[in-house]
């Protein structure tokens, strides 16, 4: 079964995550990169919500290139996911809300 959460390991949001949630394996997508499949479907389930408009990554970013295709932006530059994206046996969660602690911490 996977246990995974996607983000970055200096993020303090994937931190806490990977603290409260023991047994998952954190994958650094800066440093590891993430799996188009995961990707896509993570994508299909939260559209463009899956982009972090609010990074220092997407200020950096031209208008042209903020213009480009949410996945090919995230593909480029990682770091624009919006963080963590966890997944468990399939299933995707994003972001580490309330609801989101409620439902995997049970």
């Amino acid at each position: 079964m996977a246990q995974r959460i996607y983000g970055l390991k200096n993020c303090d949001t994937c931190r806490k995550a990977v603290k409260a949630l023991a047994g998952f394996e954190l994958v650094d997508v800066r440093a590891q990169g993430i799996d188009d499949t995961v990707l896509e479907a993570a994508f299909a389930q939260f559209g463009e919500a899956l982009l972090n408009t609010r990074s220092t990554t997407w200020r950096g970013l031209s208008e042209s290139e903020r213009a480009e295709a949410p996945l090919d932006l995230i593909r480029a530059h990682p770091a624009l996911m919006k963080r963590p994206l966890i997944e468990v046996a399939g299933r995707h969660y994003l972001g580490w809300s309330k609801d989101v602690q409620a439902e995997l911490l049970g």
